[in-house]
């Protein structure tokens, strides 16, 4: 009974020791029932089986991106008005929006194509500038308070959507790694069929034995199956 157990797909062990399990618990073999290695092999699949379809990070990349361009619309949206108006020199209240401008600038002017962390930190300094009262003054005279509040607010939930995809990827760098889990996984799996092959001309172990090499055939089909479909 041989197989290459590292060739297998990740799909294709987790299928072959479900069926070898099931095997065990069918009630079919008494020789294998209560057997060590058999608990063994049932202890090293369920902690493959939780595991192995999940992705390496969080995969809450997409909402963290989506998070940052929505405080990018609000931001780029604001100075763009600011950066107009100012211009108007017969409008109402444009030195307002030369100051706040000169704000931004202070800043800097282009924080939406700064890295994640850089434009965060950057921001938080725009905003609490933005929050004293001779700004808060000058915002109120041209009405964007929905446009400030709005910046704000997109900015604290990019941090809140950020720090939450950092703690999910910190949790699944603490769990076993994958591939640790599935060479237990596949040393579990050599012992038993190891076994099997010794024992297959003792009495009681010529059924299991037989069965158990038609799962492994399965599996090795699966195998050249999968290779057949891989496009050249």
């Amino acid at each position: 009974m041989k197989i290459s157990l590292v060739r297998l797909s990740t799909k294709d062990l987790a299928t072959l020791a479900q069926r070898i399990i099931s095997n065990i618990q069918s009630g079919k073999y008494p020789v294998i029932s209560n057997h060590p290695l058999a608990a063994t092999l049932q202890t090293s699949y369920n902690e493959y089986d939780l595991v192995y379809t999940k992705q390496i990070y969080s995969g809450k990349g997409q909402d963290v991106a989506n998070a940052d361009h929505e405080r990018d619309v609000a931001y780029t949206n604001l100075k763009a008005f600011l950066n107009g108006y100012r211009k108007l020199q017969t409008a109402p209240n444009y030195q307002s929006a030369e100051d706040l401008y000169n704000v931004f600038k202070t800043f800097g002017l282009n924080l939406d194509r700064l890295s994640y962390s850089s434009q965060t930190a950057q921001m938080k300094k725009l905003i609490e500038e933005l929050e004293t009262p001779q700004n808060q003054q000058n915002i109120s005279l041209l009405s964007l308070n929905p446009a400030f509040t709005e910046m704000k607010t997109k900015h604290e939930n990019f941090e809140a959507i950020f720090a939450d995809q950092a703690d999910a990827n910190a949790d699944l760098r603490n769990q076993s790694s994958a591939s640790a889990i599935r060479k237990d996984l596949e040393k579990n799996l050599k012992a038993y069929l190891n076994l099997l092959t010794v024992m297959k001309e003792v009495s009681g172990w010529e059924l299991l034995y037989t069965d158990t090499n038609e799962l492994v055939k399965a599996a090795k089909n699966s195998e050249v199956k999968r290779k057949e479909e891989k496009p050249e």
